[in-house]
């Protein structure tokens, strides 16, 4: 047997994958079994099975594994990311559940996070959407705002030196903001989709993109839910970063923060310390878990 090829997973569509070899090969690649377990981002070995066809035989340490679960089953986003960007826009309006929930998950993993308000060209829906995201400023989380359609320029220096994952919701212009950024996007994704054999792939599967040798960039479909199913509450505590300087000072060592007394978190709020809605939202999705 030849001795096994290194790759990185740059696409995927079911249960078939588009490994880029060290040379710049694209080689589509089976796995072994029907349950798999990669992600796009994911460094791999691989067999040829034929000129133009691979067995995926082993996964390589990741260094980070962004993913979200349900009660059932997990969905793996993007592997050996150094930093999330979440877009959201001025319109429609966004979901602050789901974009906490990704912060969470982004803090669990130490990514570093970036935070793109998109179409602030709508100038009054703009003004609407800066106010949710005020307390995120607030407790120092980075914002950017541009419209993908005008100038994409200032998101440049942000990519720079990471491998990025692009999320959030549907319909808030990733898309806009990848054909921005990439105009060779959609020849990349129509070789990848001849590749795997299949149309779909465009719009439903994670894809990876190199913007030079040093930074690269994982786009991924749109998320109307974030699970945190395989988060316990203390991680889901320790990823709202305004309340670390709260911890261990409730009333009882086991507070949830909701209807305990001498709760530090409340009285944080109480005293405009900490946003009402960031604890709500903390208090929403703990409640979940159980």
């Amino acid at each position: 047997m030849n001795s096994p090829l290194s790759g990185q997973v740059v696409a995927a569509f079911s249960r078939q994958y588009l490994v880029e070899l060290a040379n710049g090969e694209l080689l589509p690649c089976l796995t072994h079994g029907k349950k798999s377990e990669l992600a796009c981002g994911d460094q791999v070995h691989i067999q040829r099975t034929g000129e133009t066809q691979g067995v995926i035989e082993n996964i390589l340490p990741r260094h980070t594994l962004l993913y979200r679960s349900d009660a059932f089953r997990q969905k793996l986003i993007a592997a050996n990311v150094t930093q999330i960007i979440f877009v959201v826009a001025s319109e429609p309006a966004f979901s602050d559940e789901v974009l906490a929930r990704c912060l969470i998950a982004a803090h669990e993993q130490h990514l570093d996070v970036l935070i793109v308000l998109n179409k602030c060209d709508l100038l009054a829906a703009a003004a609407k959407a800066r106010t949710y995201l005020q307390p995120y400023c607030a407790i120092g989380y980075r914002v950017l705002e541009l419209s993908a359609k005008q100038d994409i320029a200032p998101l440049l220096p942000y990519l720079q030196g990471h491998s990025s994952v692009l999320t959030g919701q549907s319909g808030m212009g990733k898309s806009t903001l990848i054909n921005a950024l990439l105009p060779q996007a959609q020849t990349a994704t129509r070789e990848i989709s001849t590749a795997l054999n299949s149309g779909k792939h465009t719009t439903t599967h994670a894809r990876l993109y190199h913007l030079n040798a040093n930074s690269h960039l994982i786009d991924c479909p749109g998320v109307q839910a974030f699970g945190l199913h395989h988060l316990d509450f203390s991680t889901i505590e320790a990823g709202f970063i305004e309340f670390a300087a709260y911890r261990g000072l409730c009333r009882f060592n086991n507070c949830h923060h909701t209807h305990e007394p001498d709760c530090a978190l409340k009285n944080a709020v109480e005293e405009g310390k900490i946003d009402a809605r960031r604890l709500q939202l903390f208090q929403e999705i703990s409640r979940k878990l159980s």
